[in-house]
């Protein structure tokens, strides 16, 4: 009874484990004009047009007249800003915009800043899940994990 016991113990806490492991990688939720370098986005903040964009429900927040709007679309004054060309900052904590003016002035550098480099333009393999990347599914062969073949294929490129 008690190796039973200590068995369903063990198996929570592996569960627990395992659900937090995976709560914590987002790599294949983050948009492809995304930056390079993170496992986990909760948002990204756009210095140079003062929007922020959360990733898990793929929404963007901006301020429009002093009311904090969420919608699918960029504001419409940015509407045709090319996500690509501006900064984003990574900031994991629920609802970002609520510290607007400490993010405005914290990041206000950055908003001539344009040579982050993307998801899209990676060529490490972990972003390869990624549908939207171009070179989705490439890692993966016949049901076999490749991505060790593409490392070393790919020694020189870290992002």
């Amino acid at each position: 009874m008690k190796n039973l016991l200590r068995i369903a113990i063990l198996f929570i806490i592996v569960t627990k484990v395992d659900a937090q492991i995976g709560l914590n990688i987002n790599i294949g939720s983050q948009p492809k004009w995304g930056p390079v370098g993170y496992n986990h986005v909760d948002n990204y903040y756009i210095p140079e047009i003062e929007t922020y964009y959360n990733v898990p429900t793929k929404q963007y927040t901006y301020n429009n007249k002093g009311t904090w709007v969420t919608t699918s679309q960029l504001p419409p004054v940015y509407r045709n800003y090319n996500l690509y060309r501006g900064y984003k900052v990574v900031l994991n904590e629920p609802q970002p915009y609520l510290h607007h003016d400490i993010y405005k002035v914290k990041y206000v550098k950055y908003k001539k800043v344009h040579n982050q480099k993307f998801i899209r333009d990676s060529r490490n393999s972990k972003y390869f899940e990624s549908k939207d990347h171009p070179k989705h599914g490439e890692w993966k062969e016949n049901g076999h994990d490749n991505r060790n073949k593409n490392k070393h294929k790919n020694k020189k490129d870290k992002d």
